[in-house]
């Protein structure tokens, strides 16, 4: 074989395999971004999204109870004691407002618990489900007419949990955008 004779079909050959390892690295980067893209649409979708809906809206919940009670200070202190008016409206805001959407909080948490962007659960998620399950006996007594608990040991962790929520989901929102294709065309 001459040396033209070579060059006339290794060039085409050598195109030709460029080609191939172009068209398939081309083919796998999108792969693997389409998959990242639905992985975080997932998280947002079924964890992340409904949290932030579920915190914020129990954190407005809780700014207008405390604006119609006893607004200063803590509910269950001592001095002067909330009255039997007071006791009762704090009964019926957790009962059908506050522990509806604690258990949702938690069941998401428990159930969508893969979701999660850590490698391990945040505190403030086992505190927030921790709670949850510890009110419920004092919700047990309630309807048994038994007053003597009215919170449990564990506080809710609304400042932590709030903020877990929003920067997760701000955080997951910015790696959505940057994997949508027409983002990722306007950065190459």
């Amino acid at each position: 074989m001459t040396t033209v004779a070579a060059w006339t079909l290794g060039i085409p050959a050598t195109i030709a395999i460029v080609g191939f390892l172009a068209t398939y690295w081309s083919n796998l980067t999108l792969a693997r971004r389409k998959d990242r893209l639905e992985r975080v649409n997932e998280q947002l979708k079924e964890l992340y999204g409904p949290l932030l809906a579920l915190i914020s809206a129990a954190d407005s919940a809780w700014t207008v109870f405390r604006k119609d009670y006893r607004p200063d200070g803590p509910f269950w202190d001592l001095n002067p004691e909330p009255t039997d008016a007071e006791g009762d409206a704090w009964r019926l805001w957790i009962s059908t407002v506050f522990m509806p959407l604690n258990r949702q909080m938690r069941d998401l948490i428990v159930t969508k618990a893969h979701l999660l962007d850590e490698p391990t659960m945040p505190r403030c998620l086992l505190d927030l489900c921790a709670h949850v399950s510890a009110y419920e006996p004092i919700l047990v007594r309630w309807q048994r007419n038994d007053f003597l608990s009215h919170k449990p040991a564990l506080k809710f962790p609304k400042v932590e949990a709030l903020r877990y929520a929003r920067s997760s989901f701000t955080k997951l929102k910015t790696r959505q955008q940057d994997l949508l294709p027409h983002r990722a065309r306007a950065k190459a």
